[in-house]
């Protein structure tokens, strides 16, 4: 009987370049065995001229950001980018990842916030795992969700390894034009048990920020209180995939854009959760959506392992719950410890 943390499904096979021709599609690992037959396309696969990579990782590596790149290397990378997007020399995955894009184009401008506007610290990242799959939990604020990118450069500038982290996010994200198509291609899909479970088995780093929209919206006056985690998705799809859960703290995100108010019906006409009311914003207009540049912190905790436990745990609905609280409460515990040792919004 297969365990239920070894279960994998084979990758779909999609058709690239000219109609009708079948890229090589890279296998997936299901346990220790490696899938090697080719998968007949199905009709109307066909997803352009993007070459599909396997999820574990790239047969050829993108060289990583160690330090400033000088303008030569910048330039070079950028030529080197317009060239391949000409010629069509460039590989996604099958969830529409494109790392290079990523590393050309998203990361540095995301960069400059992370190092100069909010001059971000770490602690705690060599409880994250250098290759495999594992969960990252963390805690969700500031009305936008820049927390999530700003834990992203933390992961693969600051990380000896240079992972990439896969976001979860919510329907809404992937609904708005332009903005869902860039989230894409910059490696987030959306947060769905089938969606996670693959990443994490194909041994792929994940960030999930279970509070959603209640946790980015909240106001100002419950800053650092975390809401409620919903049913625990994240812990059942750690568990079948049977992968490390790591807790993650960030400090500093509550007070970007304090919330003072909620416009609830422009928000219901715009399709929105909420239209925030901050002291700047609307007042000030595109000024007033300016981020204070606060001092941020973020933590990675101890992992929490789920590898020993039984192989029904993912059905046992109340160890779920405890380890649903087990990981809400860890954070709470580094957020408040965070808070009692840092000397000010500002100046950390």
């Amino acid at each position: 009987m297969t365990h239920p943390r070894d279960r994998r499904r084979e990758a779909d096979t999609v058709t690239t370049g000219t109609a009708g021709t079948t890229a090589q599609v890279i296998p997936l690992h299901r346990g220790r065995e490696v899938v090697t037959e080719p998968i007949p396309a199905p009709p109307g696969a066909d997803r352009g001229r993007d070459p599909v990579v396997a999820l574990p990782g790239r047969a050829e590596p993108l060289p990583e950001a160690d330090g400033v790149a000088s303008p030569p290397e910048v330039l070079d990378r950028l030529l080197g980018f317009l060239r391949h997007r000409l010629t069509g020399d460039y590989r996604i995955d099958e969830f529409g990842f494109d790392p290079e894009l990523t590393e050309t184009l998203v990361l540095p401008p995301l960069r400059l916030l992370y190092e100069k506007w909010f001059r971000v610290s770490t602690e705690g990242l060599a409880n994250v795992p250098g290759e495999g799959g594992a969960l990252l939990v963390c805690n969700h604020s500031g009305v936008l969700p820049i927390d999530s990118v700003m834990t992203a450069v933390a992961v693969h500038d600051e990380h000896p390894a240079h992972r990439h982290l896969r976001m979860l996010g919510a329907d809404l994200l992937f609904r708005t034009p332009l903005l869902g198509t860039l989230a894409r291609k910059s490696g987030q899909t959306l947060a769905c048990h089938a969606d996670a479970e693959r990443l994490l088995g194909a041994g792929e780093l994940v960030g999930v920020w279970p509070e959603g929209f209640k946790g980015v919206g909240k106001p100002f006056a419950s800053r650092y209180k975390l809401q409620r985690f919903g049913r625990g998705g994240f812990v059942s799809a750690a568990l079948r995939a049977g992968v490390p859960i790591i807790p993650c703290a960030i400090v500093g995100a509550e007070e970007i854009y304090p919330k003072i108010g909620d416009i609830r019906p422009l928000a219901r006409l715009l399709g929105l959760p909420y239209f925030p009311v901050t002291p700047f914003f609307p007042l000030l207009g595109p000024l007033g959506a300016v981020p204070l540049p606060t001092k941020w912190y973020i933590e990675f905790g101890e992992p929490l392992r789920t590898d020993a436990l039984d192989a029904d745990a993912e059905d046992d609905p109340m160890l779920v719950f405890n380890l649903t609280d087990q990981v809400r409460e860890s954070i709470q515990q580094m957020l408040y410890r965070r808070l009692s040792q840092r000397e000010g919004v500002f100046k950390g």
